[in-house]
């Protein structure tokens, strides 16, 4: 999910975008949030399903949002959970809401912590169901939080790597301008057996040092996006084994869409262009696709 936080929805568009043409090779939608998206669970899956997009992992970004993602998953064999607190909810929970009132800082600061914690224990005992596949989107946002927030961001993205290593699950991470502290507190830490960049923001030269180390890159609609050639550059290196697709929908609808509302049945639009960057027969970037999706999120 890009800076909004969970309360945040794009504006409704007049309209949805049509169904594209069908994938001949399924695959799965590697990011979405459909309880951010208009409709119901069981309409998007069937519109997804109709153009060859027959999976959709479900992402939580906090406590609610993770417990709707592994009640849904559970209900449906189509999706799959991934659970969290998004990087911008850890620094929330401690400092509480911008601009409220309140005990003094030090009082809030104590208290936010506690509240981070439980948090954090909540999402530990979703991470270990089996409907849940991933442990995120964690990781850092350097773009909405200050300084005041990073340690609280640090601390929870640490956390959120022992809970993957523990549950065994992909470790689905949000890195935003914090390129370097994901790589380094990865490092750190020990990354899980499973690393997915989510909505993949690395350049040519980062997607060297995540292809060394065989983290996935998922790439979003944004791939599409006049501006964003480093993105592309990106798709035109990584290596076909380590390639995700995404929607991250409601956000980040591919051109010709973009400014409408994003699902996973537009994950087609997002795939033929990767494919046409990197040259690539639509079927064989798909049926790669499908192949990681499988090992990164399945058992």
């Amino acid at each position: 999910m890009p800076e909004q936080n969970q309360s945040q929805r794009p504006k409704k568009a007049v309209s949805a975008p049509p169904l594209p043409e069908p994938l001949a090779v399924p695959v799965a939608d590697s990011h979405t949030h459909l309880d951010m998206q208009e409709g119901g669970v069981e309409e998007a899956l069937a519109k997804a399903a109709s153009v060859g997009v027959t999976t959709v992992v479900q992402v939580g970004c906090d406590v609610d949002g993770s417990h709707w993602a592994a009640r849904t998953a559970a209900a449906y064999d189509a999706v799959w959970a991934a659970v969290a607190l998004h990087p911008n909810e850890a620094p929330r929970l401690v400092h509480g809401e911008p601009g409220g009132g309140g005990p003094r800082q030090g009082a809030r600061e104590a208290g936010g912590r506690a509240a981070l914690d439980a948090a954090l224990e909540e999402i530990d005992a979703l991470a270990a169901l089996p409907q849940v596949r991933g442990v995120g989107e964690t990781g850092l946002d350097y773009f909405r939080t200050g300084p005041e927030g990073l340690e609280a961001q640090q601390y929870s993205f640490r956390r959120h790597i022992d809970m993957a290593k523990r549950h065994g699950k992909a470790l689905v991470i949000h890195d935003r301008e914090a390129h370097a502290d994901v790589l380094r507190i990865l490092d750190e830490e020990g990354a899980p057996g499973t690393v997915v960049f989510h909505c993949y923001s690395g350049d040519a030269d980062m997607t060297k040092v995540c292809a060394d180390k065989g983290y996935f890159m998922s790439f979003a609609g944004n791939v599409t996006y006049k501006s964003n050639q480093s993105l592309r550059d990106a798709v035109a290196v990584a290596p076909a084994e380590l390639l995700l697709v995404e929607t991250d929908a409601p956000f980040l609808t591919p051109v010709p869409h973009r400014g409408r509302p994003n699902a996973p049945y537009l994950i087609p639009v997002t795939l033929r262009a990767m494919a046409a960057v990197r040259g690539a027969a639509e079927d064989e970037l798909a049926a790669a696709v499908a192949h990681n999706t499988a090992r990164a999120f399945g058992y």
